[in-house]
């Protein structure tokens, strides 16, 4: 293993973020703050618990999942198109570095930033509403597995994309609604049959709820199954990259 080409590539990427802070950090910060002063005002007032959690804190689980979801895709996607889009991919390509490598670095990188402003997020949900941590071993590997995962899969589609309109596609029309229908901001217990039914075949629903549960020690879903459907999506993303650099798809010239 190449940990100096692995550092070299990891700290670029790091760099950029540093040099684009306010778009990187600031701005998702502000914004999911918004989003947790509307919802905490505006619902919370008619909903005062969901399974004896305040709503204000109950909403801060899927507020943090939701960005972190955002944040790794684009992370992520943009990091690996831009080489592609430059042609440095392919200077890159050649070097003495093999594509375990190269995906731990990019990877890496995205997955550090996005749990970086997951952790900034919950430290500003603290000031709004009380919070308490009831598995925190638990907390931190949901963060850091959600955070891996969803990188892997913003790699993917900053391979799979030949233009800036694909790589913002599937976070936008996919992603995003399959959040706010996972549970983020309410339980799914509070859905009709029919469609608590149909929530579960939605993925994010689980990663929410393993989520939440290690926060209060409830959520709409086991545990178990929870990190089962998180090691089952992670697994996903590994064999889609790995066929990536092995076939040369959107790689080769």
């Amino acid at each position: 293993m190449n940990w100096r080409a692995v550092q070299a590539i990891y700290l670029f990427e790091m760099a950029r973020a540093w040099r684009t802070v306010m778009q990187s950090i600031i701005s998702p910060v502000i914004s999911t703050s918004l989003y947790f002063v509307v919802f905490g005002a505006a619902i919370g007032s008619r909903i005062q618990q969901i399974d004896g959690v305040a709503y204000g804190a109950y909403i801060v689980p899927g507020l943090i999942m939701l960005t972190l979801l955002t944040q790794s895709i684009s992370n992520a996607s943009f990091g690996i198109y831009f080489p592609r889009f430059s042609g440095t991919i392919y200077e890159l390509l050649s070097a003495p570095v093999s594509f375990v490598e190269i995906v731990i670095a990019y990877v890496g990188a995205a997955a550090t930033k996005s749990i970086l402003i997951g952790l900034i997020m919950l430290a500003t949900a603290s000031l709004f509403v009380p919070i308490e941590i009831h598995h925190p071993i638990w907390m931190v590997s949901f963060l850091i597995l959600t955070a891996m995962t969803f990188s892997l899969f913003g790699f993917i589609i900053g391979i799979w994309a030949d233009g800036f309109e694909k790589l913002q596609l599937v976070p936008l029309l996919i992603v995003t609604p399959l959040t706010f229908l996972g549970g983020a901001f309410y339980s799914i217990d509070m859905l009709p049959p029919f469609w608590r039914g149909v929530s579960l075949f939605n993925p994010v629903v689980y990663l929410v709820s393993g989520f939440r549960w290690s926060f209060f020690g409830k959520s709409d879903v086991g545990v178990v199954v929870s990190l089962g459907m998180t090691l089952f999506f992670l697994a996903l993303c590994l064999t889609g990259v790995r066929y990536i650099f092995k076939s040369g798809y959107r790689l080769k010239a």
